[in-house]
């Protein structure tokens, strides 16, 4: 056998030089959930590991994380049921603890990436991502709310905004009211192949945003997020971004959606992102936890199957522990 690929494997130090994926801190986001109030770390039981900060106590999880190499973050916020209303109005009101949050965060650490959350479901009492008019989701009254929303955490601060509500049309609103409005040079890191997944419950559970049981609206989020089944699908969606001025095109969830990123990575050169959602992380914990699997070997290796998928930027809720395997294992 003149070929024999073993020889590449033989010590670490020739695995090591042959080595064709690396993942690095800095293609990683940390997904951070906070709500109003003081003194506030409650983990979330569906999500062992991961908490729900008040601004106090969020600002120390930064500076931990920062120390550790992590440069950019994704805030989500938990808002009081009293907050919400019909059109999500309270996603731009001055008063906003989140709006408040973000300002707070860039003032202290001004050189990380801090990244928006732009939909209607943290805000909306129907818990869904779009105005809901007549039991419907409806599409374009809903980007007049969401260009609001944008224009206010572009105000506060954020760096990249997150648009994942999956309205048709909204990169576009978006960009031009940033433009209108002075914001120019704040990206959008859109969420363009997001699945009708089953993988999503841990993070519902920390921000109460499920839809509300209501017979006469819809019961899921079927009607905006894609159906599972699709793939070609995901062209058409990166292509509307893409030329409505995104700066990024997203796959959520990521692992079990793989292809996806790799097809939109083999066709599109806007950086790839993909969203390691809650479900999945929660299902490898789960059983690293009852002993079936060594979670220093899975959790590393599940974040590499993603980046040499195509995905150039993570966001993952094991940021944090992959930045405490680098830096023990370097």
């Amino acid at each position: 056998m003149h070929r024999r690929p073993r020889r590449n494997r033989q010590s670490s130090s020739i695995r090591n030089m042959v080595q064709e994926t690396r993942l690095h801190l800095s293609n990683l986001v940390y997904p951070l959930f906070i709500e109003d109030g003081r003194n506030i770390k409650v983990e979330i039981t569906s999500l062992p590991g991961v908490y729900r900060f008040s601004i106090d106590k969020l600002l120390r999880e930064i500076e931990s994380c920062v120390k550790l190499g992590i440069e950019s973050f994704i805030l989500f916020p938990k808002v009081k049921g009293n907050l919400k209303d019909s059109t999500g109005s309270y996603g731009w009101d001055a008063k906003n603890f989140y709006l408040k949050a973000a300002a707070k965060i860039k003032t202290k650490f001004p050189d990380i990436c801090l990244i928006s959350d732009v939909a209607l479901d943290p805000y909306n009492s129907d818990g869904h991502d779009g105005f809901v008019h007549k039991g419907k989701i409806d599409n374009d009254k809903t980007l007049p709310l969401l260009q609001k929303m944008a224009v206010a955490q572009a105000h506060a601060g954020f760096d990249i905004l997150g648009p994942s509500d999956m309205m048709d049309g909204r990169i576009e609103a978006i960009r031009t009211s940033l433009e209108q409005n002075g914001y120019k040079d704040t990206g959008i890191m859109s969420y363009t192949a997001k699945y009708a997944s089953a993988y999503y419950g841990p993070f519902r559970d920390a921000l109460d945003s499920a839809p509300v049981k209501n017979k006469e609206i819809p019961k899921d989020k079927k009607t905006y997020q894609m159906n599972p089944a699709n793939s070609r699908e995901a062209l058409i969606e990166a292509e509307l971004d893409t030329n409505e001025g995104a700066d990024f095109l997203m796959v959520k969830p990521a692992l079990n959606y793989l292809d996806i990123i790799s097809l939109l990575k083999q066709n599109f050169d806007l950086p790839i992102a993909a969203y390691h959602v809650s479900g999945e992380c929660a299902m490898l914990i789960a059983a690293c936890q009852n002993g079936w699997l060594e979670y220093e070997i899975a959790m590393p290796e599940t974040l590499l199957s993603i980046h040499r998928a195509g995905a150039d930027v993570i966001l993952t809720y094991f940021a944090k522990d992959y930045a405490k395997w680098l830096k023990k294992n370097q």
